[in-house]
C-alpha cells in the first residue's frame, strides 16, 4: 500500500496488516443472499473478516452495502446463507442470545442517530448503561475518557442540537466504543462532511481500533480519505462482491470495474 504523509505522521494510521491467516475469523458470511421482491440486491456473497482487521466496503450507492450491514448486525434477515459473528451463527440465535451478541458490537450510523432529549454524555453513556454492572462514577469516568479519544472533551453537557455535524459523527464514534466492542460496523460516517473533516474521522477510526484491537468494517464512498484506515477493501458491484483484496491489488488488477473504481479519487486530486 502506498505511503501517505499523514499516515507517516501518525503510526496507528498504517494499515498493520495486510492478510491475517493467524488471526481468529471474528464475522464469516457464506452464500448470503436478500431479494426485495424480484429484484436481487445480494448474490451469494462468501467472506471473512479477522481479528483487528479494518475492512472497507465499497460499491455504487444502492448496492447493498447497508442491507448487508444490517443482516450481519441481525437487524434484517437474509434470504439464503449464513452469518457467524463472533464465533455464533446469526440465524440459529434466539432474540435474547442476539440481544446478548450485540452487546460485543458497535454500530455507528450514518445519521447519527442521537437522541435529542438527552445531552452528549447520556447518548455516549447509553449503551454502558443498557447493559448494566457498572456505578455512575464508572459511567462517567469511561464516556468523558471516550469523549476525550475522539477530541471532544468538553462537550458532555451540550446538547446534540449544539454541535456541528462532524462533531455528532465523532460522538457516534465514542458511544459505538463505550462497552469496548469486538466488531464494529460504521455505515458511512462521513456522509455529508467535508474532506477535512472526512479525514479526521478515518484518523479516529484507524486511532481508535488500533488502542483496542476492535475488527471494522466500514461503508463509505469516499475511497480517497479512507485509503490510511482500511487493510482491506471488497467491493459490491451489480450484486455480487466483485473484489476482495488490497488497494495494491486492486489497483494492480487488470478488471476495469475494479480499476476505475479505486483510481476515480486519484484522478480527482
Amino acid at each position: 500500500m502506498r505511503e501517505d504523509p499523514q499516515a507517516a505522521a501518525l503510526p496507528w494510521l498504517k494499515p498493520v496488516l495486510q492478510r491475517m491467516p493467524d488471526r481468529p475469523v471474528v464475522l464469516r458470511v457464506q452464500g448470503l443472499s436478500k431479494w426485495f421482491g424480484d429484484v436481487c440486491v445480494l448474490d451469494s456473497l462468501d467472506f471473512e473478516m479477522r481479528e483487528g482487521e479494518v475492512l472497507g466496503l465499497i460499491g455504487p450507492g444502492g448496492v447493498g452495502k447497508s442491507v448487508l450491514v444490517k443482516m450481519c448486525c441481525g437487524l434484517m434477515e437474509p434470504d439464503e446463507g449464513s452469518i457467524e459473528v463472533l464465533g455464533q451463527n446469526l440465524g440459529e440465535l434466539k432474540e435474547k442470545q442476539r440481544q446478548s451478541l450485540r452487546e460485543r458490537v458497535g454500530l455507528v450510523f450514518q445519521n447519527y442517530a442521537l437522541f435529542d432529549f438527552m445531552t452528549v454524555g447520556d447518548n455516549v453513556a447509553f449503551p454502558m448503561r443498557q447493559r448494566g454492572g457498572h456505578t455512575p462514577e464508572q459511567i462517567a469516568d469511561r464516556v468523558q475518557e471516550r469523549l476525550a479519544e475522539v477530541d471532544l472533551p468538553k462537550v458532555r453537557h451540550l446538547m446534540p442540537n449544539e454541535l456541528s455535524g462532524g462533531m455528532k459523527k465523532r460522538v457516534g464514534l465514542a458511544r459505538a466504543n463505550i462497552n469496548d466492542p469486538e466488531l464494529i460496523f460504521f455505515d458511512d460516517p462521513t456522509a455529508g462532511l467535508d474532506p477535512v473533516t472526512s479525514s479526521k474521522i478515518f484518523n479516529l477510526i484507524r486511532k481508535t481500533q488500533s488502542h483496542r484491537n476492535s475488527t471494522c468494517l466500514v461503508i463509505s464512498h469516499d475511497i480517497d480519505r479512507m485509503r490510511p484506515a482500511c487493510d482491506r477493501y471488497l467491493l459490491l458491484y451489480e450484486s455480487k462482491l466483485h473484489f476482495s483484496g488490497t488497494e495494491t491489488e486492486a489497483m494492480q488488477a487488470t478488471d476495469p470495474v475494479v480499476r476505475d473504481f479505486f483510481r476515480r479519487d486519484n484522478a480527482q486530486k
